[in-house]
């Protein structure tokens, strides 16, 4: 028993980040699985970050349009007539958020500072999701040698990387119990 207390603040991270990742993702599957439809073709969330590309890529002067795929699930989304890429379910940062949030809410202090971190937080990952998203097409376009090193490395580790950062600030800005012994 003296083991579990003496461990007890490590299980409660344990039990609260697999807790809270494993609902989400749970929650998350059941919506992909009953709320998909043809208006937003794979799913609304994903819809809406091609569509929110595809505005950028247009406002950046690349001519960009969006098409359901004769291939696969997703949206194709296609530059100047000549180059496309396909954003799927996985694009739409979903599970990077999950993620995210798991681990905050395992390090959660207080109501109203952890929800505005997490509020701030995922439209931070969803903000610069997108904009990778348009980064990678237009980089793609023009250098579509580097396919492998920049979708397998390059931008997975902006992504992740933001989330490691905002775990960082996150557990910095936390402050220690009251008995806490220095």
């Amino acid at each position: 028993m003296s083991l579990l207390r003496s461990y007890s603040t490590v299980l409660r991270f344990v039990l609260l980040f697999f807790g809270a990742y494993f609902l989400l993702s749970a929650l998350y599957l059941l919506y992909l699985k009953n709320f998909s439809s043809q208006e937003f073709y794979p799913d609304y969330i994903t819809n809406l970050v091609a569509r929110q590309s595809n505005f950028l890529l247009n406002s950046m002067n690349y001519h960009a349009s969006l098409r359901i795929p004769e291939f696969g699930p997703g949206m194709l989304l296609t530059l100047n007539k000549e180059f496309s890429v396909r954003i799927i379910e996985g694009c739409n940062a979903i599970s990077i958020m999950i993620l995210f949030f798991s681990f905050v809410i395992a390090f959660a202090e207080g109501f109203k500072k952890t929800f505005l971190f997490l509020l701030n937080g995922i439209m931070l990952i969803y903000i610069v999701n997108v904009a990778r998203i348009v980064l990678l097409a237009v980089i793609l376009y023009k250098y579509p040698e580097y396919e492998k090193l920049l979708h397998g490395v390059v931008f997975p580790g902006i992504i992740y990387g933001l989330v490691f950062i905002l775990w960082l600030i996150w557990v910095k800005k936390l402050k220690p119990s009251p008995d806490a012994k220095n």
